[in-house]
Parts: structure tokens; sequence; C-alpha cells
């Protein structure tokens, strides 16, 4: 199984971590919409090592378009054709509140702009004139001024984020793949996610092999107890940021924790959290995130997800882990050992 990496930190350090990362075994580095642009460190990158690239994700919605397709099309040049642009919807409150846009029927939204990248994409490869026609956005001038031309490595794939049902058959029927969302279970992901994914391609006309799935897992990974123990507080301030919103709610109600999700969002508008993370046991730990040894991690990673993709986004949140464990855990999700195999 591949591994993408998350690549963050500092800008002046960027080439040098994406170095040190696929030095490590990396096969992918992403960004995330954090304190830094998830555009840019990627151009860094680009030039610096030959991995594939991602925005995982970028927020789609205060953005237009136009902009993605550019900064999609430079980045799929720049990367020599490695490069994946994930979108996704975030939540009312950060599109209001943060970006100051505007926040209606996301999913919609989040489809039509797929659909408009496309288009964009297609007028920009000589496929069709740009006539596209939507109901938040409409594109039909493209002069051959503000055209950059067929890109000589194809347009980039389209990758879309999805937790919830609809947003998950949108995916299926309109993009490339599907960005599976890291607060997830092994239930969840079977019983409802792989349900509406099927739903979607069916309803688009779609086949399987026209969606790949990029699942992403929160991973709590170390050797010593010390180790494991702070990778372990990490993880659970995670699970507890997350199940405190509203949208995450479905994942806890399949594993029988619904009511745990207003009691989090009560104690996170009071800021009191670490009363949050108290509230999140091992038992959750194991179900919605995995936590171990690399050799552990790895073989949770590989059950959860191994027969329906083949590369996986690992995040390592709240805690300092070592470089020679994440080095441990891409060698054995590449079946280096045998506990990794479930052998």
């Amino acid at each position: 199984m591949k591994v993408d990496l998350r690549l963050d930190g500092p800008l002046v350090d960027t080439a040098a971590r994406a170095r040190e990362l696929v030095a490590l075994g990396a096969d992918g580095l992403f960004t995330f919409e954090g304190p830094n642009d998830v555009f840019l460190p990627l151009a860094l990158a680009a030039q610096a090592v030959p991995a594939d690239l991602m925005t995982n994700i970028a927020v789609a919605l205060p953005r237009s378009p136009v902009h993605l397709a550019h900064l999609a099309y430079d980045l799929q040049t720049l990367s020599g054709g490695r490069f994946r642009l994930g979108l996704g919807s975030q939540v009312r409150a950060h599109i209001e509140k943060r970006y100051g846009a505007t926040w209606s029927e996301p999913v919609a939204r989040m489809r039509e702009t797929v659909q408009a990248v496309k288009a964009i994409f297609d007028s920009w490869e000589g496929r069709a004139p740009l006539r596209f026609q939507g109901r938040f956005s409409s594109h039909t001038l493209m002069p051959p001024t503000f055209s950059p031309g067929p890109n000589p490595y194809g347009p980039p794939e389209i990758c879309l984020g999805a937790l919830g049902p609809r947003m998950t058959r949108a995916a299926a029927e309109v993009a490339d793949g599907l960005l599976v969302m890291p607060f997830n279970s092994a239930k969840h992901f079977r019983e409802r996610t792989l349900a509406a994914v099927e739903e979607g391609l069916s309803r688009a006309g779609r086949k399987p092999a026209d969606l790949r799935l990029y699942p992403q897992v929160i991973v709590g990974v170390g050797r010593t107890p010390d180790e494991l123990a702070e990778a372990a507080r990490g993880v659970r301030g995670m699970l507890a940021f997350y199940g405190s919103t509203p949208a995450y709610r479905p994942v806890l109600e399949v594993e029988g924790w619904a009511d745990l999700q207003p009691e989090l969002n009560a104690l996170s508008k009071r800021g009191e959290y670490p009363a949050m993370t108290d509230l999140i046991d091992d038992s959750m730990v194991a179900t919605l995130a995995v936590h171990g040894t690399p050799e552990h991690c790895a073989a949770a990673i590989l059950d959860r997800f191994g027969g329906y993709a083949d590369r996986v986004c690992c995040y390592f949140p709240g805690y300092t882990v070592q470089d020679r464990h994440i080095a441990d855990l891409i060698t054995a999700l590449r079946g280096g050992n045998d506990e990794s195999r479930g052998t």
C-alpha cells in the first residue's frame, strides 16, 4: 500500500521537510487548509521531490472554479503530472465566519464546482468551448490570452472529501477520487461509505474503476510506553475535536456513541478541551483511529482499507512522532513484516 504524508511546518523549511518525508518512504505528500496556504507548499515541494502531491483539502466554496483550475494546472505542470486537486466544503461556521463567504446547499455546490473545473479543463484541452451554465456560477468566456492550453501531462485528478451519504454520492457521481475523511471507522466505511459510493456510481452510469478511493487515517504510533501514551493523548484530542462537530455525528452513531456528540459540542463551546479529551476512551481510539507500534498500526490500516484502496493518507495529530516510526510504518504497510500481513 502506498502512503501519503502531511507536509506542514514553516514555508522556509518546506523543501527540506519534503525531502525528509520522501527519504522515509512516503509516496506522496499532502497539504491541509490550516495556518498556511494549501497550494504554495506544494509548489515548493514539486521542485524538490519526485513524490505525488495533493491538496487535502482545499476549501472550495470561497474560491472560484477558475482560480482552482489555474492553480491545479500550474501544479500539474510544475510537478510533471504528479498533482491531485483535493477539494472539500468545510462547515458552515468556517465558510461564513472565517472566510466571509456564502453558505448554502453544500452538496449541490461541491458537485457543481467539480463539474465547472472539469469544464474549464476541457476548454483548455481543446475538447469543447467553455459554456458552463450552473446554478451557482457560470463560465462562458475564455479568450486565448487567459487559456494555458493543453497541459503536457493531462488534466489532474479532482478528488472530493466526503463523510455523509449525500456528499459521498456526489463524489461518486462527478469526481475522479473520494477522500474518505479521517474521522471514520471500519463499520462506517463498509456499511455507509461504500453503499453511498455504489449508489452514486449507479446514478451516474459509472463503473467502480471510474472512482479511486483515498482513505485517511488518524495514527497514534510509538514503541515505548511513554511514546504510546503521548500518541494516545494526541489522538484523543483530535477525535474529541472531530466528534464535537455535528457533521461527524453519523460515525459516532454507527458505533453506538451518538449521545457523545452533543456532550462534546457543549464542552467545546465552553472551551473545556481537556474535559473533551477525557471523554474519548481506549475503545474509541482503537475504533476511530489506529494506535500502537508501527507494525500494529499497519496491520489495522490494512485490515480496514486494504481490500478497497492501494494508498492511504496518514495523520499523526497532537504529538511528536519519531521519523523512524514513520519509516517503520511505511515498511510494514508495504508488507515488509509478518504482522502487517496478518500472519
